[in-house]
């Protein structure tokens, strides 16, 4: 049991990871969200890139800083829960889908299953 749960843990960390690298690469190319991030009218674009975002002379203010760090939260507690499609949590270890995504998953034998596990 503790072995899925690290299992778990580590599926959702690098996919969190995997997002944070294209997150990076994206805005280093120059690809920002269209429109103002506040009601000030400042640009999505007029932030800087990376950790400077977050702790540079130029970077977000505090207040919207903390509202992605809620934001993040409530993912966390409410939507990216280990159950697929009304399974218990820990039957299906990693699947964060909650019956949004499905490639076919459910038509697949049990043996096919356990292979792409």
């Amino acid at each position: 049991e503790r072995f899925d749960r690290l299992r778990s843990v580590e599926i959702k960390h690098g996919r969190i990871a995997q997002l944070a690298f294209l997150g990076q690469i994206t805005t280093r190319a120059g690809y920002h969200l269209p429109g103002p991030i506040d009601g000030a009218g400042d640009l999505f674009s007029s932030y800087p890139n990376g950790f400077a975002a977050i702790g540079g002379p130029d970077s977000i203010p505090g207040a919207g800083t903390g509202q992605i760090l809620f934001f993040i939260g409530l993912l966390e507690l409410f939507v990216m829960k280990d159950s697929a499609n009304g399974a218990e949590p820990g039957e299906f270890v990693g699947d964060f889908r909650n019956g949004y995504i499905d490639f076919g998953w459910d038509k697949f034998d049990e043996e096919t299953k356990l292979q792409k596990r």
